[in-house]
């Protein structure tokens, strides 16, 4: 019964099978070898386009690298307040930008709005030494709430944002749970809305450790091989992080990883709606799950072993917050969520029993 993060998930058995099924002979370093080119043809059929492909280890080095390709001095970056660039990532893409500035904005559920981001904007006007300039807005897709933008929403906020001569960076670190919820294509979510940079998360969707940074502007791209190269990003073995991607992809496999995960949160939002004293804060659009109950339930949820994060409340909407002995709560699930799972917790759930 862990709901803790669907980073607690190993490899799935086709990405561990491509990992080893690699794992012979020998093989042209840094990038040069047929795997890593083949999977770079792989990700320019799945955008519909031509795109450049930049393999790092983490999602925290695809955000901050992508971010600080476009970094101007006195730049700064619109994102939400509780965007994991903001907050869960120790200073990184402050860090690797040479000290952007990040700005916050509030707004419900993880998502920013066009008005939003139209006001961030307008803090800089007029243009003044003193307080920086924007470079670019950063999404999250899905966001640290397990909400999802329709490609309709990005489109706005682009639109916003190139009209003030900023980029639009996604990150994906869940990009393959938002794709399958609205059930559009990867070009409809990212480039074709506007997104001119993307960090394709496949660690939290059955990856060992693969990550990537696109550019969907291949010209974009010069100067992101020495960044990332400085950074310690580059792989000599390059085809480890290729072949995760060769097994990712195969037959649809992310697709149905991401399917499962969400159809699991659906099924435990249906079980804890259905609990007496427990409630969901509203039903996910993804692989994350935020439900509200006492501390109590917490308690003889933990002791009966189930796993999961208390979430803290601060900006939420009168109306969501916990009340007095109340607990909000987030549990995660991940394509090695199982319907046993799922049906433990709930019993144990409407029992407040340990098993």
């Amino acid at each position: 019964m862990n709901f803790s993060s669907d980073n607690w998930a190993g490899a799935s058995a086709p990405v561990a099978a491509a990992l080893n099924a690699v794992n012979h002979g020998l093989a042209a370093a840094y990038g040069a070898d047929d795997t890593t080119r083949t999977v770079s043809d792989w990700f320019a059929e799945i955008f519909e386009r031509p795109v450049t492909v930049f393999f790092v280890s983490t999602g925290t080095a695809a955000n901050s690298l992508a971010l600080a390709s476009v970094m101007r001095p006195g730049g700064a970056v619109i994102c939400h307040r509780n965007a994991h660039v903001a907050v869960d990532e120790g200073g990184a893409p402050e860090f690797f930008s040479g000290g952007a500035k990040l700005v916050p904005v509030d707004s419900a559920r993880g998502k920013l709005t066009p008005e939003g981001v139209r006001s961030a904007i307008a803090r800089f006007q007029p243009p003044a030494v003193h307080h920086g300039r924007p470079v670019a807005v950063s999404l999250t897709q899905a966001t640290e709430w397990g909400t999802v933008y329709s490609p309709a929403e990005v489109a706005a906020i682009a639109g916003i944002a190139h009209q003030a001569g900023l980029k639009v960076h996604m990150d994906g670190a869940r990009f393959a749970n938002a794709l399958v919820s609205l059930n559009v294509t990867a070009a409809e979510m990212t480039w074709k809305a506007g997104v001119d940079m993307l960090s394709f998360g496949g660690t939290k969707n059955g990856c060992w450790c693969a990550e990537a940074v696109i550019l969907f502007d291949p010209q974009s791209a010069d100067d992101f091989a020495y960044a990332r190269k400085r950074a310690g990003q580059l792989f000599s073995k390059s085809r480890f992080v290729a072949a995760q991607f060769q097994g990712y992809f195969d037959r649809g496999h992310w697709l149905d990883n991401a399917v499962h995960a969400n159809a699991m949160a659906g099924r435990l939002a249906a079980g804890i709606s259905a609990a007496p004293g427990a409630r969901v804060l509203f039903q996910p659009e993804a692989n994350e799950v935020f439900a509200i109950w006492s501390a109590k339930t917490s308690q003889a949820l933990k002791a009966a072993g189930a796993l999961f994060y208390e979430w803290p409340a601060d900006g939420l909407p009168p109306a969501d917050v916990p009340g007095e002995g109340e607990v909000l709560v987030r549990l995660v699930t991940s394509f090695a969520t199982t319907k046993h799972d799922v049906a433990e917790f709930i019993r144990v759930l409407m029992t407040g029993s340990a098993v």
